[in-house]
């Protein structure tokens, strides 16, 4: 029995990425060992184990005890104002423990994902190609930058997946951008948000999917973006047309409106069209959000 090992799958896309491969390889001989830190999650069909990925020592040993054949790593410390004013543990957790990941992938000869982000761009050439050169503009998408090379460096045959704005439903341990959205929708409370940050999201679900393919198709580097770039403010009025939220009042603003500890990259659209010949399809942001309208 092959087994591939999921980190952070207490997390929205480690979460996602296993329903969806459980319900893909329901029938074959491929087994889900997942990894948490901080919350413990019940995943049917997935064998849950506490990591410390500022341990290298926990590292190590799980390769030992779970034996994975492949690994597909979406454990990060995500959220770019933390990072910013958290620098060791967003170094730690986002470029170390990576390269330990990838370095004992490399050693042992598997396959190893490891999931980047769109904030490894400035944002002022968009939309961005999987060849156009790195230029973050806060920690979080450096270390993920500084990741990618040295990943890739120690382990060429390994695959990054700079992922975009996600969103979707989440398991108890874990939120997507629109929670917060729809909790304000719903109670009828100002929501402000940016006409000047665009994005291209894809749902939890459609991300899990990219990863998918990736893990069979072994490119380099791949976007996984949605197909429309759109702002905070359009996806806000879109989530209030689809989920019918007449109390919502939602004002745009700019991002120099918002004191924030990281800067935030203007325009990160991403050029998907490499994964997109690979099979990769996101539907519509409508689409997707009439499929998890009642959902969350």
């Amino acid at each position: 029995m092959k087994t591939v090992l999921v980190t952070g799958a207490s997390g929205f896309l480690g979460w996602n990425f296993c329903k969806l491969a459980r319900k893909n390889w329901q029938l074959s001989d491929v087994r889900i060992s997942g990894t948490y830190y901080t919350h413990a999650l019940d995943i049917k069909g997935v064998d849950m184990i506490r990591l410390d990925l500022t341990d290298e020592r926990s590292i190590r040993e799980i390769f030992e005890t779970v034996r994975p054949n492949a690994v597909v790593h979406t454990a990060a410390v995500s959220s770019p104002n933390f990072c910013q004013t958290h620098p060791d543990l967003s170094y730690a957790v986002n470029v170390t423990a990576s390269v330990t990941l990838a370095t004992i992938c490399c050693d042992r000869s598997i396959p190893f994902i490891f999931t980047s982000s769109e904030q490894v761009f400035d944002g002022e050439r968009s939309p961005y190609t999987e060849t156009d050169a790195v230029c973050p503009i806060n920690l979080y998408g450096e270390h993920k930058a500084i990741a990618e090379r040295e990943i890739l460096q120690r382990y060429p045959i390994a695959t990054v997946c700079r992922m975009p704005l996600m969103f979707g439903c989440v398991p108890p341990t874990a939120s997507s951008f629109i929670q917060p959205f729809l909790s304000a929708m719903r109670d009828g409370r100002e929501l402000k948000l940016f006409v000047d940050e665009f994005r291209t999201p894809v749902s939890g679900e459609t991300a899990a999917k990219g990863l998918l393919i990736a893990l069979d198709t072994g490119m380099s580097i791949l976007h996984l973006g949605g197909r429309e770039r759109i702002s905070r403010y359009e996806f806000g009025l879109l989530l209030k047309e689809v989920f019918q939220l007449e109390r919502a009042r939602i004002e745009p603003c700019r991002q120099a409106d918002v004191k924030m500890a990281a800067p935030r990259p203007r325009d990160v659209a991403l050029d998907s069209s490499k994964a997109y010949a690979l099979g990769y399809n996101p539907p519509s942001l409508k689409t997707a959000l009439l499929e998890i309208r009642g959902k969350v």
